[in-house]
């Protein structure tokens, strides 16, 4: 059994700005926070790591960020739903028919390895009409910190399936370093596909075990 994980933003679907629309509007109204998000790329990290990213780059202490950020999080989603449309989210080329194919393999089981939060993710991927494709998976909500959410994805499947899940039987597809790097401490097969922000030359200095 292989437990296929994909990244969502950049690998699955890219949502023009849909997401990043919300967040500033949200960091706007619970933060006061004015500045450019255009500044930064958000390739590979979860949704608890860049919210305090910029807000410290803004001067904004942790615990200031902690204290308010189940609002934040209110606010955003409420903005992604309006946001995140089939008109709007785009199904990035071929994975529609990938996903499929690998949908009707017994042997396959798919899933998602994301730094959104998992009702953000949801969102995205109802405007690509994908969500049907992952029953479960590993989120931002779960965890700040990318590294932790394979075995949480892995421990997901175990209890899914009632088999047990190691490393050997995972496989990470995604657009971004911060992809290739969490899967090393598991010794998971990464796959770097150059669909999203990050260049083909940084991706394969991460030695993805394909490319």
């Amino acid at each position: 059994m292989k437990l296929v994980l994909f990244d969502i933003d950049g690998t699955l679907i890219g949502d023009r700005g849909a997401s990043r629309g919300a967040f500033a509007a949200a960091l706007a109204e619970i933060y006061g926070y004015d500045g450019d998000l255009g500044r930064y790329d958000f390739s590979g990290r979860t949704d608890p790591q860049i919210a305090h990213m910029v807000l410290r780059d803004a001067g904004i202490s942790a615990a200031d960020v902690d204290a308010r950020i189940d609002a934040l999080w209110q606010l955003y989603l409420a903005g992604l739903e309006r946001n995140a449309t089939p008109e709007r989210v785009l199904t990035l080329p071929g994975i529609r028919e990938l996903v499929a194919a690998l949908h009707e393999h017994d042997d396959v089981v798919l899933a998602l390895l994301t730094g959104n939060i998992e009702r953000g993710a949801r969102l995205k991927l109802g405007g690509a009409e994908l969500n049907d494709y992952f029953p479960f998976g590993a989120f931002g909500s779960d965890s700040a910190d990318r590294t932790q959410l394979p075995p949480i994805a892995m421990q997901r499947a175990a209890d899914l399936l009632d088999v047990a899940v190691s490393g050997a039987d995972v496989v990470i597809i995604g657009d971004s370093i911060y992809d290739v790097r969490c899967g090393a401490p598991y010794e998971a097969t990464t796959i770097a596909v150059a669909s999203g922000k990050t260049p083909a030359d940084i991706l394969k200095a991460e030695n993805p075990r394909h490319f």
